[in-house]
């Protein structure tokens, strides 16, 4: 009998996992973020599963959103079948719900968690779809409606030695092409933005909130001040949409181009414009530097965005849409 309490002693000892403070485990499951993960580790025991939906920093993955109609080249369907699957994706059409929502259905597994203050969303694929050659990088911040969106756009990145017949391209003759880029990832930005407006009003806590895509085309960032002009407009009943996403306020575009752009590792970008956008309502334009690095504050875009600021600008007004 004495040999057998030692020996089960030894195991209690060994067995210090239960030692750790509810404050560590919780630093380890914000550290891992990515919800599916999380919701796995439920399963580990009673004490993780009371743990697991205290978790304040998260990320979502959603795997597919784009249904088929999304083919075709019409931007306006791309969009409609974009926020059909995303709406169905975080509101499902409550005649349904009951009988269609599964345990993983991500409307379930968000609210799961009763304690989110920062939450990363990320989207399979970007929302535009541009001629050959063209990329476009946006990143946009809200609070109920537009607060600023900073836009670079570039026809390719391309080797010095490459030659091709299209290098020289003239500013005036592509500014709409370059005034079309805008008004694309204004919309975007936009149909992103409303997507979020439930997510918003049921996390009450949350400080922070991004919806990015996996192609790093485009970012929507919410922060605090924001999820708070956010949630008094739904109270207030003021946010306004318009076919499915939050209307764009009347803005100031301020644009800079540049025909190309040599970078420090010999590579040239060609074609590169640079667009911050604001309300008409906005702050002035000494804050595009402050905009435009925060946004693309690093790498190549960086530097693309460093020699641009240096650039004349023009400016541009459009009215709300």
């Amino acid at each position: 009998m004495k040999r057998s309490s030692s020996k089960s002693h030894m195991i209690e000892e060994m067995d210090g996992f239960d030692r750790l403070p509810d404050s560590l485990i919780l630093l380890i499951f914000n550290s891992i973020s990515d919800i599916k993960a999380l919701i796995r580790c439920r399963s580990v025991s009673k004490r993780f599963n009371s743990l697991v939906p205290q978790t304040e920093s998260l990320s979502l993955k959603v795997d597919c959103v784009i249904s088929p109609e999304s083919d075709s080249d019409s931007l306006f369907t791309l969009f409609k079948s974009l926020l059909k699957s995303i709406h169905d994706f975080f509101k499902p059409d409550p005649k349904t719900t009951a009988r269609n929502q599964t345990q993983n259905s991500p409307a379930r597994i968000l609210s799961q968690f009763n304690r989110i203050r920062d939450l990363q969303i990320e989207l399979p694929a970007g929302d535009l779809k541009l001629e050959k050659g063209a990329v476009i990088k946006w990143r946009a911040e809200f609070g109920k409606s537009l607060k600023s969106c900073v836009i670079l756009g570039f026809r390719r990145v391309a080797n010095p030695e490459g030659n091709s017949a299209d290098e020289e391209i003239n500013f005036t003759g592509g500014l709409k092409t370059r005034v079309v880029w805008a008004i694309s990832a204004l919309i975007a930005a936009s149909a992103r933005h409303y997507l979020l407006n439930d997510v918003v009003k049921e996390h009450r806590e949350m400080e922070r909130l991004v919806l990015v895509d996996r192609e790093g085309e485009g970012t929507v960032a919410i922060e605090k001040e924001g999820l708070r002009e956010c949630r008094e407009a739904a109270r207030g009943g003021q946010w306004e949409e318009d076919g499915g996403r939050t209307v764009v306020p009347c803005v100031r575009m301020r644009m800079r181009h540049e025909q190309r752009v040599q970078l420090k590792d010999g590579v040239w970008m060609e074609g590169v414009t640079l667009v911050v956008v604001r309300p008409c309502s906005g702050g002035g334009d000494g804050e595009d530097a402050e905009l435009a690095l925060g946004a693309f504050g690093g790498g190549i875009y960086g530097e693309a965005v460093q020699v641009l600021l240096k650039n004349k600008s023009y400016l541009l007004e459009m009215n709300s849409f």
